[in-house]
């Protein structure tokens, strides 16, 4: 029965299986029909709003393949802030926190034959999420170039996450643009479970990773 559970367990997920892609900017101001390119002042303070998005991905590998299947849950339960100063010469983002409710993360990728939402529980008693339902980031400051509020430009923050009550100097690469009266930043941020005390899921006929990549598309407005 073991040897047949298997077998049909490989036969299910071979080449039956399909995850979304990174999280990324939506169009660039020069191709959004609500991009504003005008928008030279962007010091002020900025909140979280709706829109936005925080995800994990971690690779899984079944039983009797050679492929590893990315896993991807996602959060729209985010919210922080960020405070900008500065002029069309350059910026200077400051107080940048950003919190992901843990406890309304879902999988949102598909394996063919396997009800994937049951992963999700699994991960929940992982991460522990009745005692530390948040992740957070956090950073004291980073530059952006000036011309974010006409382009996409490159970011880098090196900040504090913390998951599963530990906190971690991590850095975060990322590209922003301003469209539609919105700061947009979408980027990655690689953790190893193991530096938060998180053990890899285990799940039957599975092997994952304890490597993965918090992905997060980020929309402010003016406070």
């Amino acid at each position: 029965m073991a040897i047949a559970g298997a077998a049909s367990y490989v036969y299910f997920f071979s080449n039956l299986r399909s995850s979304p892609s990174s999280l990324a900017l939506s169009a660039s101001p020069a191709t959004s029909p609500t991009a504003s390119s005008t928008t030279s002042d962007l010091s002020e303070t900025w909140t979280v709003t709706t829109g936005s998005q925080a995800r994990y991905r971690v690779k899984e590998l079944f039983a009797g393949q050679t492929a590893k299947h990315d896993a991807v849950a996602e959060t729209s339960s985010v919210t922080g802030s960020i405070t900008v100063s500065g002029d069309s010469s350059g910026y200077q983002a400051a107080a940048i926190s950003v919190i992901a409710d843990l406890t309304s993360l879902h999988s949102i990728d598909s394996v063919a034959g396997r009800d994937v939402t049951q992963r999700d529980g699994i991960v929940s008693r992982q991460l522990d999420v009745q005692q530390f339902p948040d992740a957070k980031f956090t950073a004291t400051s980073a530059a952006v170039p000036a011309r974010v509020t006409s382009s996409q430009v490159d970011v880098s923050v090196t900040g504090s996450l913390t998951i599963h009550g530990m906190t971690r100097t991590v850095t975060a690469t990322a590209k922003a643009q301003v469209a539609g009266g919105k700061i947009e930043i979408a980027g990655s941020v690689p953790v190893n479970m193991t530096d938060y005390g998180v053990s890899a899921p285990h799940v039957p006929f599975t092997t994952v990773d304890s490597t993965a990549t918090i992905e997060f598309d980020i929309f402010l407005i003016r406070a």
